[in-house]
Formats: structure tokens, C-alpha cells, sequence
């Protein structure tokens, strides 16, 4: 499972020009399912994402998590962040899960945040979406499940 998260003032999906989600302060996740991604490598992706510590404090150090600054989370599921552009100019999205495989897993991670006590906004899956944000910082990071395989010191 990839995820790309982004801290945001305000986010928002749209999908045929309806509102599908959105949020103030807080996470916009871009969210991508392998094919061996469960609902429990979801669950501990999700546990990772809301225990982050990347809202500042009155010191102005990065000190304050979701739940401190009253934040949410829009998840938008985003199987193209298993492109694969090593060959050609057009790119290969077999690292991706299939859709029947994806959803579950997706859905799995939006109840994980909420099961965190956090309000879980979330685009339409499969859906063209347009996703609107605004970055704030920018502060941006990469969540990957197999990096959270690794030990903590080499």
C-alpha cells in the first residue's frame, strides 16, 4: 500500500460535479492498493497516517497530530501510484490491485481512520474525480507498507 499525504488547510473530490468529500484542516490521502495489501496492512497504514505529528505547536515544531488540531482525513483511492514508467512513455499499472481486490482494502482504511476516532471523508472509487487542495506548508510524505516492514535502525 502506497500513500501519498498531504497536509491541507482545505481539501475537496468532486465527481459529476458533485461534492463527494470534503474537509478543513487536516489530511488529503492519495491511497494505492497492491494485489497483497489486506485489510490489516490497511489498518496499520492507517494507524501510522493518524498518529502523525505534522501540525505545529505554539513553538512552531511539528508536534501536533490529527486529533490535537481537530482534523480530518479526505481519502481519494489512486491506483496510479503503482505506475510503473521503467519502459516507454506510457505506463504500466500492474503493481496496482484490481479493483474488486482495491475497494475492500480502500474501504478497510477509511474505516481504520475512523476507527481512530478521526472523520474519514472519501472520494468515489473507480470514479474520474477532481480533486481540489490547498497545501499547506506544503508539507508531503510517502507512506509505504513495506517501509513500515523495516526495522527502525540498520
Amino acid at each position: 500500500m502506497r500513500a501519498v499525504v498531504q497536509r491541507v488547510s482545505r481539501a475537496s473530490v468532486t465527481v459529476d460535479g458533485k461534492a463527494t468529500g470534503a474537509i478543513g484542516r487536516g489530511f488529503l490521502v492519495l491511497l494505492g492498493v497492491a494485489p497483497e495489501d489486506t485489510a490489516a496492512v490497511a489498518e496499520k497504514v492507517a494507524a501510522k497516517i493518524c498518529g502523525l505529528r505534522l501540525f505545529e505547536d505554539s513553538d512552531g515544531r511539528m508536534n501536533l497530530g490529527l486529533a490535537d488540531v481537530g482534523g480530518a482525513v479526505l481519502c481519494v483511492s489512486q491506483f496510479t501510484l503503482y505506475g510503473n514508467v521503467r519502459r516507454g512513455r506510457r505506463p504500466s499499472f500492474d503493481g496496482a490491485a484490481a479493483p474488486d481486490l482495491a475497494e475492500p482494502v480502500y474501504e478497510a482504511f477509511c474505516a481504520a481512520v475512523e476507527g481512530e476516532g478521526l472523520r474519514c471523508e472519501r472520494g468515489s472509487f473507480g470514479a474520474h474525480m477532481e480533486v481540489e487542495l490547498v497545501n499547506d506548508g506544503p508539507v508531503t510524505l510517502i507512506v509505504d507498507s513495506t517501509d513500515l516492514e523495516q526495522p527502525r535502525r540498520a
